[in-house]
């Protein structure tokens, strides 16, 4: 059994959801992340996560930007095949804008994938990107951005999900604290099974 530890405060102001939750769909949504969705809400705190899966060719929504815009905290979920969605690394590239120009705080989890592959863009995430060149070979700057930006994220302080050995389970006792006018995210544990 992990035990992780985390406390992250932000300063408020006018949010829509306490956590935005970013994900590839096929392959977290029906056990970890809605497992950490349910928990999340048992909590009390506000999060989002988009029901939709988008389609070969649509655009990351203007309502989906506004929506990780207005969230206080964005929890990325970095799973095999993340950086195969064009759709999932757009969203990284705004979760990562709202960073740097709001300070939303970004807490990336590495769900069985090692935050090396996602900096040097190996293994899936290499393959990942061979798929991306082809289809994207006249936007040179998309893929350089989408390579700079995993490389950030890569680099944030998060919790790594690593051992094939368990059976995945998740226990997350999570709150929001306030404390003189600033909040404060804890992920108080992480039990993993």
């Amino acid at each position: 059994m992990a035990t992780v530890v985390s406390s992250t405060p932000f300063v408020p102001s006018s949010f829509e959801y306490d956590v935005f939750i970013s994900f590839r769909g096929e392959e977290t949504r029906k056990n970890f992340t809605s497992h950490l969705y349910s928990a999340l809400c048992q909590n009390q705190i506000l999060a989002y996560i988009d029901e939709k899966d988008l389609k070969r060719g649509e655009e990351i929504s203007p309502a989906l930007i506004t929506t990780i815009q207005q969230s206080k905290l964005s929890l990325v979920i970095f799973s095999k095949d993340y950086a195969s969605s064009r759709w999932s690394l757009d969203e990284l590239v705004q979760i990562l804008k709202c960073k740097k120009e709001r300070g939303q705080i970004v807490l990336p989890i590495f769900y069985y994938v090692d935050p090396s592959d996602i900096r040097h863009q190996r293994g899936s995430y290499g393959e990942a990107f061979v798929a991306h060149q082809k289809r994207f070979r006249h936007d040179g700057n998309k893929l350089e951005e989408w390579r700079n930006t995993l490389k950030e994220a890569a680099d944030l302080f998060g919790f790594h999900l690593k051992d094939e050995k368990y059976t995945l389970a998740c226990n997350f006792k999570i709150e929001l604290a306030t404390n003189k006018g600033v909040i404060a995210f804890y992920l108080i544990s992480m039990e993993i099974y």
